[in-house]
């Protein structure tokens, strides 16, 4: 993802580790993940470390996999642990990346506990929506401004 960004012209591009940002303090307004921190070897380190480097009155903003309540939970799961994996096995030949991902959205915490987690690291006005019937959640926080 980073060489087709440069080849489009981003510059200042970074690749760090999300529990080590290279960043000072309080130095940014907003910091956004989208179906990264799921894959963190500590969701609440990264989680501290994002409001470390957030600014007073900053904001989080996370995009993840979560797991939809029933009756969609219902076609959910097989189509997760039993077709996609099979499909991908077919298409890709990374039938394992496919199990890693279904498992990986299990273990995953979601609405309320993703909220918990955001609040334990320092963060404020944790709020989680739900999207695509809940297969996807933005959860969102904000560093206190004092």
């Amino acid at each position: 993802m980073l060489r087709v960004a440069q080849r489009k012209g981003v510059s200042n591009l970074v690749t760090a580790d999300g529990l080590a940002l290279p960043f000072a303090d309080g130095g940014f307004d907003v910091v956004t993940v989208a179906f990264g921190l799921r894959n963190m070897a500590s969701w609440p380190a990264a989680l501290a470390e994002m409001r470390r480097v957030l600014k007073p009155g900053g904001h989080l903003l996370v995009l993840d996999f979560s797991v939809p309540p029933p009756p969609l939970l219902w076609l959910y799961r097989p189509y997760l642990h039993y077709v996609l994996p099979r499909i991908a096995a077919v298409v890709t030949r990374e039938k394992a990346a496919y199990d890693y991902l279904g498992e990986s959205i299990e273990r995953f915490p979601y609405g309320p506990a993703m909220c918990a987690l955001m609040r334990e690291a320092g963060l404020d006005e944790a709020n989680c929506e739900p999207l695509s019937g809940g297969i996807v959640s933005m959860y969102t926080a904000a560093r206190a401004s004092n």
